[in-house]
């Protein structure tokens, strides 16, 4: 049975939600990571994603700028730092500088993979659409990297910036 209910309290059914970590060169040449709830996959052929950002982010202007992104699925071990792309700019502070994440350079764009992820998909920019109060970027597979060990992949699991590893079966 379904009931009416408004839009505020009907999206908080949307939990568990994967989240992501996109990272994008700024035109100061700073790696710029952040950490993302609106993510999707746009294309199996050719393989190409889409995130939603706020045009005020740092991020919006750095994936303008590089014309391309990393899409990175973090591990519940990468908790604390994803917490902190998401909760800090890359106007103010060097984030991956900051932080305790591994990064090496991406092979096929100008940005780095994570090297404790889930997994990294390296992105060319292909197209961007004005939603409502977001801006979406749709990126184009170059390079995927995985794991090698088994990791628990990170969630958002309730509203309020909860987060929590999923493992998968």
């Amino acid at each position: 049975m379904q009931k009416k209910a408004d839009y505020g309290m009907a999206i908080k059914t949307k939990y568990p939600e994967p989240i992501i970590v996109a990272i994008a060169k700024d035109e100061n040449g700073k790696m710029n990571p952040v950490t993302i709830g609106w993510s999707m996959i746009a294309s199996g052929s050719p393989p190409m994603f889409a995130i939603a950002l706020t045009p005020k982010r740092h991020t919006t202007a750095a994936i303008r700028h590089s014309k391309c992104f990393t899409i990175v699925y973090p591990t519940d071990e990468m908790t604390d730092d994803v917490m902190f792309f998401g909760t800090h700019s890359g106007r103010d502070i060097d984030k991956l500088a900051e932080g305790n994440c591994k990064h090496i350079p991406a092979e096929e764009i100008d940005s780095v993979i994570l090297e404790d992820a889930v997994a990294n998909f390296e992105c060319t920019l292909e197209s961007e659409l004005e939603a409502g109060d977001h801006i979406i970027f749709v990126g184009k597979v170059v390079a995927c990297h995985v794991n090698t060990e088994e990791k628990s992949r990170l969630y958002s699991v309730a509203s309020g910036h909860v987060l929590g590893g999923v493992v998968k079966k």
